[in-house]
């Protein structure tokens, strides 16, 4: 096996491993192992006609674009002296980037019951195990944190002077204590309540929502300063309290500016004690911990669902054809159980619903705007960003293999697979969200822009039929989920183009034409007959690639 540099820089410290009760060369043959594995597996972005051999390090070749989003903190930690603002900013970015790659990349390693099957039937400590799965996750979080914050952080030192520097670096390893031992112990808490396929949907819920709650506290961090003459001014609230990015960002305002306000030795205090006693009740918690993991090996029985009269006479409504409607239940079944299309379709829905409200509250904070003479519910067309990424993400699944029995079929096209599929997205995730989204900005803007709302939903539909056939209207579910290919970064980004088209024609019909928006809604119940008619049109059958 190979010898890794992080490994030989870990036995620097192995007197601390020792004397917390840790067999030493045990836990680091497990990292080796480990870190291994970890180099023979391909990256989640990868063209899939690349050897394998070149295939390695995914994760390590991917900091880059981590070291360029480091780039954005050089102006705030390395320049000027507001440290409440420019540190908060600073924690804020890194903490986000270390949280959500932390639950994207990482939950599998926290919850992985194989350790606990291959190793415990070993003459290995419990201890030993567990030490080896947080310095395994800690080896790639270092990784990270050095890609975003190491740039930022050699110019602090040059421009703030060395206590600023060493001051950063100590907070910094402390915001990742936390964020490493909070993640595992929310998981510990999920795991008291829930058990099998709950849990599972319950941490893929979890991770929605947080990456969801990271974007809003943005929107509430920024709002803490009040913005004077071009400097930031912070007036201490107890409400700062709460803001986490804003303990880190304290201990600069009473060593470097003086401040002995009661709001600042507060989040000072939080900043060092709180990671501390996280450690510490993660520690007391590892048993609990280690025995609700068995859980996740077990499944919840399926219900028998009642049937439904009405859902059947709107299904019978939207789908025309039996082969139309089967193919519809069968990719919201999809949709539901598969988890990797939850984990990456469900956070880009939840920002679709969050990123309309945040430009409206944007012009409101800089200046005032009559809701009822408004037009920027306009911006509800920003929901649609989420499209493009779903629509690529239905042709992908886990389980891609089981494809085969689509040959099976006694079908002469596929034409009612793609169209169900694509039907049972829109119907299922976005049409839900988009009505209330809709009734949020009706009790905005009133009643008027009810044609708006509804035209907006006519040209989604459009939208993702033109999404579904220019990312090469592929079979549903056929591909594998972790070879997504190079080229659907661009494609996703050129389909943006289709989108500024229809909503820029919406809002010049109904500025410029008397009954503009009726008569845009009108325009659009024709082009949606037309086009979900004529798209899906197939002569010969589809011939299904089996890898």
């Amino acid at each position: 096996m190979p010898e890794f540099t992080v490994l030989k820089l870990l036995d620097v410290f192995r007197f601390v491993f020792r004397w917390i009760g840790v067999d030493y060369p045990v836990m680091r043959r497990i990292l080796q192992v480990k870190l291994t594995m970890d180099d023979r597996k391909p990256p989640t972005f990868q063209n899939s006609n690349k050897p394998q051999k070149e295939m390695t390090n995914g994760y390590i070749k991917s900091l880059w674009i981590y070291v360029l989003f480091g780039l954005v903190l050089i102006p705030f930690i390395g320049f000027g002296e507001n440290y409440v603002f420019q540190m908060s900013i600073v924690f804020a970015m890194i903490m986000f980037l270390v949280m959500s790659t932390l639950i994207s990349e990482f939950s599998s390693v926290l919850l992985d019951v194989r350790d606990r099957a291959i190793l415990s039937t070993k003459p290995i400590s419990e201890r030993t195990i567990n030490a080896a799965k947080i310095m395994h996750v800690s080896i790639y979080l270092s990784y990270l944190t050095v890609a975003v914050a190491g740039i930022p952080l050699i110019v602090a030192f040059i421009n703030q002077g060395l206590l600023f520097g060493l001051l950063t670096l100590v907070l910094i390893v402390l915001i990742d204590l936390l964020i490493v031992v909070l993640t595992a112990i929310f998981y510990i808490a999920i795991l008291s309540f829930f058990d099998g396929e709950k849990l599972k949907d319950m941490i893929n819920y979890v991770q929605i929502f947080l990456a969801l709650g990271m974007m809003i506290g943005y929107q509430v961090l920024i709002r803490a300063f009040e913005f004077t003459n071009f400097s930031y001014v912070v007036e201490p609230a107890w409400w700062h309290v709460v803001l986490v990015p804003m303990w880190f960002a304290a201990p600069y305002e009473m060593l470097f500016n003086d401040s002995r306000n009661a709001v600042v030795i507060v989040q000072c205090l939080l900043a060092v004690v709180v990671p501390f006693v996280a450690i510490w009740l993660y520690v007391k918690l590892i048993p609990t911990f280690e025995r609700n993991l068995q859980k996740l090996l077990s499944t919840s029985k399926s219900k028998v669902k009642k049937q439904n009269k009405v859902k059947d006479l709107l299904l019978s409504f939207i789908c025309r054809t039996k082969e139309e409607r089967a193919f519809y239940q069968f990719a919201s079944i999809m949709m539901k159980q598969e988890r990797d299309f939850k984990l990456k379709v469900y956070p880009s829905l939840g920002f679709a619903v969050v990123i309309p409200f945040i430009f409206i509250f944007n012009n409101l904070s800089t200046g005032d705007v009559d809701f009822t003479v408004s037009k920027t519910y306009f911006f509800v067309y920003c929901s649609l960003l989420m499209i493009p990424t779903a629509v690529m993400l239905l042709g992908h699944s886990a389980k891609y293999k089981a494809a085969w029995i689509y040959q099976l079929f006694p079908l002469a096209d596929y034409s009612a697979m793609k169209k169900g599929t694509l039907k049972a997205f829109l119907v299922k995730l976005f049409v839900p969200l988009y009505v209330v989204m809709s009734v949020v900005f009706i009790l905005l803007f009133g009643v008027r822009i009810v044609p708006e709302l509804i035209g907006v939903l006519l040209a989604a539909l459009i939208y993702a039929l033109i999404c579904y056939l220019l990312t090469g209207d592929s079979l549903p579910f056929t591909k594998p989920s972790d070879q997504i290919s190079s080229n659907q970064g661009f494609m996703t980004l050129l389909l943006l183009i289709p989108l500024a088209l229809i909503a820029g024609l919406h809002i010049a019909v109904s500025a410029f034409m008397p009954y503009g928006s009726w008569v845009f809604v009108v325009v659009m119940i024709v082009v949606n007959f037309i086009c979900w008619n004529v798209s899906f049109k197939q002569k010969h059958a589809v011939n299904v690639e089996m890898k």
